[in-house]
């Protein structure tokens, strides 16, 4: 099983690197709708979504993975606080640096120090998330 995920992730990355979404300037201009735009990583989403929609779909009839672990989908509905606040602080780090978890993971290769430091705030925010989850912090009291 670790061998599947290792070339899961191989397969995954090389995509990463031959799509440009570790190239930060793409990344960047592709989400500058006001000056420059480049629109081809429009491409490499509709991609993404031609491969996973029907994978999706066949796994969600299966109910279980090709190795017998059963499968756990999100629920569909339940648009939470949390939910839009999460995805609000992903959306401003990605338009900040261009890049998101996965690219991000590819670029330590490149061994720079703004790569490093972006990967170890993500890396501080990730386990600092889970340890708010797991202290039952899941919002502030409101005082009355």
């Amino acid at each position: 099983m670790n061998i599947l995920a290792f070339f899961s992730g191989l397969a995954f990355g090389f995509g990463v690197l031959l799509s440009g979404m570790t190239d930060a300037h793409k990344v960047l201009a592709f989400l500058n709708a006001d000056g420059a735009w480049d629109p081809s990583l429009l491409l490499v989403m509709a991609a993404a979504v031609a491969v996973a929609a029907p994978l999706l779909h066949w796994a969600a009839r299966r109910g279980h993975a090709l190795l017998g672990a059963p499968i756990a989908f999100p629920p569909r509905s339940g648009i939470t606080s949390q939910l839009v606040a999460g995805s609000a602080i992903f959306g401003i780090g990605w338009g900040i640096d261009g890049l998101c978890p996965g690219p991000s993971l590819a670029m330590l290769g490149a061994r720079t120090w703004q790569e490093g430091l972006f990967f170890t705030a993500m890396l501080g925010g990730m386990l600092g998330f889970e340890a708010w989850q797991r202290r039952g912090l899941r919002r502030p009291a409101v005082a009355r």
